[in-house]
């Protein structure tokens, strides 16, 4: 089945940190989507995906995207003038949230967090979030998180204040010393070494849990 390409224009670029920035882009009136979802955005011979970040009854479609050293895609879109016209497909992927007794817990690198940001604007409660980065700088949507997950975990691997409510160290040492035993569902965003190693841990310490996972760059 051939995949609906759409059209949209860029509404507003602003800026979340020193190397991420998010996209705001005109929505098509026929395009739905799913919390966890992603876009696939469309340039002659290129093409990205992206997870949307902005709730499905939104008006705008939001992206968070980093910029890669010596990336011409990022480059360019970060370069984009207001009234830009860009072309995607999607919605793709099936990373949604699915309801069930168990604990969510969702852990999450980088702009990894995007998909867990659609998610807790369309009402998603009570999940516990460990947001892995180098610097506090990059705790981009801190404060919907704050708001909305049960137990929210910045996780800063490099330099910050130790009197800050931080855990100092990766993901993956908060799940193996600090997360409670018990049985959840996990969902993982974020690069391919990170979720790699945190099922490991969940194989490890957190038997019969459910594992959702995103590879996100």
């Amino acid at each position: 089945m051939k995949q609906q390409i759409y059209t949209c224009e860029l509404q507003q670029s602003t800026r979340l940190s020193a190397g991420t920035f998010e996209l705001a882009l005109s929505r098509p009136r026929d395009f739905t989507f799913q919390p966890g979802q992603r876009i696939r955005l469309l340039d002659r011979y290129r093409e990205r995906d992206y997870s949307l970040v902005n709730a499905p009854a939104d008006s705008s479609l939001r992206l968070c995207i980093r910029r890669v050293p010596a990336g011409s895609f990022t480059a360019s879109l970060h370069a984009a003038a207001t009234g830009s016209r860009f072309q995607f497909s999607g919605p793709h992927g099936y990373f949604v949230f699915r309801s069930t007794s168990r604990p969510a817990v969702f852990v999450a690198t980088g702009t990894g967090i995007a998909p867990f940001a659609s998610m807790a604007r369309a009402k998603t409660r009570g999940f516990t979030l460990l947001h892995g980065v180098k610097s506090p700088d990059d705790l981009y949507y801190a404060d919907l998180f704050h708001a909305t997950a049960g137990t929210y975990v910045p996780c800063i691997s490099g330099k910050a204040s130790t009197a800050a409510r931080w855990f100092h160290g990766r993901v993956t040492g908060y799940v193996e010393k600090e997360l409670p035993p018990g049985t959840y569902d996990f969902y993982l965003c974020g690069r391919t070494e990170m979720i790699r190693d945190v099922t490991w841990l969940i194989d490890e310490h957190f038997p019969d849990s459910n594992v959702y996972s995103e590879i996100f760059f």
